[in-house]
């Protein structure tokens, strides 16, 4: 078996934190084995790369397998790190193995000031756009407007877009994966999981001149050792000129009310809705940002309406990244 360990990319390059507050460390293990998938064909497997940044802190990357080659590159719309493996046609095996430490702090962005700076809305285009299931026109763009009417600024409008969304749209445990962001059947029918409630916000404030963007990552357990495949989670950011991108997180505040029942006026529902307004706990870590994403190198298929999990082709057919079993993969997650 080949064994190759992956020199760390500039964005990831050790960083100690200091003085974090609160924060979650392990290492995360990811295992694809494309085996039992059909024979005679190249196999291709994609996988976001977690690397250090501002709020966490990857080291120790190790990356081992069968494949007859590997490297990471970076899809060219949103910089996000892509582990890429290959295997060719005679392959009877095809594993992988990639793991890592991964220290995540808690971000806590409080008492924001609705005095702006100066910004350019053309420095922000990218996060002020449409994307296929997220328009910023029509019925987005009217549904925005009614929402932020007699808002002036940045900050009161994300503001408004944040208490609609946590008291219109609900959590619906039957969505498949983290949903698909389809904001305009959204509107239709409110209820979906992280994606679908973080894509209508993202819409929502981006017709209203707010720039926002999702956040892919996957959730750390709080036990000591955990099967952590499904545990994809998606989060919001917007941007307040003078302060920088603020984290919000409406669709966290939806399933804490669903999983304690909590009605819309409870007090503890108050609670959710403060923390997760400019905060997000240290119990999770990101991989991705973007949507339509092209991958590096291209995928076959089309456009990924998101990367938050390992994505592979075998003799240019895509496999369903929301069936691991059948995929397959597993992805723990051991205490440091």
């Amino acid at each position: 078996m080949k064994r190759l360990l992956l020199s760390m990319l500039a964005l990831s390059l050790c960083v100690t934190p200091a003085a974090w507050a609160k924060s979650r460390s392990g290492v995360v293990t990811v295992e694809v084995d494309l085996s039992k998938q059909e024979q005679g064909k190249e196999a291709k497997l994609w996988i976001p790369y977690a690397v250090s940044g501002k709020h966490q802190a990857v080291t120790d990357v190790k990356v081992s397998g069968d494949f007859t080659t590997s490297a990471v590159y970076t899809d060219k719309a949103n910089g996000t790190p892509i582990l890429f493996a290959q295997w060719g046609k005679d392959a009877a095996s095809r594993k992988l193995t990639y793991s890592f430490s991964v220290e995540r702090e808690e971000v806590l962005v409080r008492n924001l000031s609705a005095k702006e700076t100066p910004w350019s809305k053309e420095e922000f285009a990218p996060y002020l756009q449409s994307t296929s299931m997220g328009p910023v026109d029509g019925e987005v763009k009217k549904l925005s407007d009614s929402i932020t009417k007699g808002k002036r600024t940045v900050l009161e409008k994300a503001k408004a877009i944040y208490d609609w969304t946590c008291e219109n749209m609900y959590r619906d445990p039957a969505t498949v994966g983290c949903g698909k962001g389809d904001v305009c059947e959204l509107l239709k029918k409110p209820g979906g999981k992280c994606t679908d409630i973080s894509s209508v916000y993202v819409a929502l404030a981006r017709a209203a001149g707010v720039p926002a963007r999702e956040v892919f990552g996957v959730r750390l357990s709080k036990k000591a050792t955990e099967d952590i495949t499904s545990w994809q989670h998606c989060w919001v950011e917007f941007y307040l000129p003078g302060t920088g991108w603020v984290p919000v997180d409406p669709a966290d505040v939806r399933k804490a009310m669903l999983v304690e029942k909590l009605d819309p006026k409870d007090a503890k529902t108050r609670e959710y809705r403060d923390y997760f307004w400019g905060g997000i706990d240290q119990y999770r870590f990101q991989v991705a940002a973007g949507r339509d994403i092209v991958l590096n190198p291209p995928q076959a298929g089309a456009p990924l309406n998101t990367f938050g999990y390992p994505y592979a082709e075998v003799g240019g057919t895509a496999l369903d990244f929301y069936d691991p079993k059948s995929f397959s993969y597993r992805i723990t997650y051991k205490e440091q």
